[in-house]
């Protein structure tokens, strides 16, 4: 099921399983003290792939991330939560979801922040295309 980012504020519940969950640190904030959109990507790959990973039962890389749409910032102490969705799954390749939620301790409101596609590709130890029957 493809998403929009028109409909991007539609789901009100996360989807797909928690992959990976931090606390945003001051050290990866702009200077108005939000968290780098940068910083935040990377924690959607790390939970991407770490889905991909158990699924290839090995290592993959990391191929394309698609378009992404912010659509609030991120405040420091703001518990980020990334939920990873298998999309498709090819010979090599597995495609996923990853959305990120904030949830404030103060009020335990869980708020949409992101989205964005990731397709990993799993490779040997020689870093070479292999399948994921492998």
């Amino acid at each position: 099921m493809s998403h929009s980012y028109n409909e991007i504020d539609e789901t009100p519940l996360p989807t797909g399983e928690l992959a990976l969950q931090t606390v945003a640190m001051p050290h990866s904030t702009n200077s108005q003290g939000d968290i780098y959109a940068g910083w935040l990507l990377s924690q959607m790959d790390i939970a991407g792939s770490t889905v991909a990973q158990e699924y290839a039962h090995g290592r993959v890389t990391t191929v394309a991330v698609g378009s992404m749409a912010f659509l609030r910032p991120v405040p420091v102490g703001s518990q980020v939560r990334c939920y990873v969705e298998l999309l498709e799954i090819g010979r090599s390749s597995i495609k996923t979801r990853v959305e990120v939620w904030l949830k404030q301790v103060s009020s335990n409101e869980l708020m949409k922040v992101t989205e964005g596609e990731f397709v990993y590709v799993a490779i040997d130890e020689n870093g070479r295309t292999r399948s994921i029957k492998d």
